[in-house]
């Protein structure tokens, strides 16, 4: 296939996953960054490269990247002799981040049952932490029964 070609499909791609993210409240820019991260060639690429790929501002880049990291998703690293960071996705985004957000879910519950034990049982504004709690008690259950991920 033609580079160009493939280059115009994975920014493509890059710009659905960027929508994708988006609906959940990631920024733009820090969605294209993860999604460049996901397929650029060479895996680890310098502030400037991701930019000049996504066609984003060096001041963009530091705090999407520091937000990317910070997430779990980016980790990055120096070469001897080189003074450039370089980013790539983290081995273990994807099940850190998952496992970051199921936790959340249990603390939520907790938080939640947390209010309900302040406002006691019945009442009013109970019904509303109440529907709350009881979602993220399901969504806590179905985690915790579900099989283990299959390695790859």
């Amino acid at each position: 296939m033609n580079d160009h070609i493939e280059h115009e499909r994975l920014m493509e791609w890059v710009e659905r996953l960027t929508a994708f993210l988006a609906r959940d409240g990631v920024s733009p820019i820090a969605a294209r960054c993860l999604g460049w991260l996901m397929v650029c060639d060479p895996p680890e690429q310098s502030a400037q490269q991701i930019g000049d790929a996504i066609n984003a501002s060096r001041g963009s880049m530091t705090t999407n990247l520091r937000l990317l990291t910070a997430m779990g998703f980016v980790t990055h690293r120096t070469r001897p002799g080189d003074r450039t960071t370089y980013y790539r996705v983290d081995d273990n985004a994807w099940d850190t981040v998952v496992r970051r957000q199921i936790a959340s879910l249990t603390a939520f519950q907790d938080l939640a049952q947390n209010g309900l034990d302040i406002l006691g049982p019945g009442t009013q504004r109970a019904a509303r932490i109440k529907e709350a709690h009881d979602t993220f008690a399901w969504m806590s259950e179905v985690f915790n029964n579900a099989p283990p991920r299959r390695q790859t």
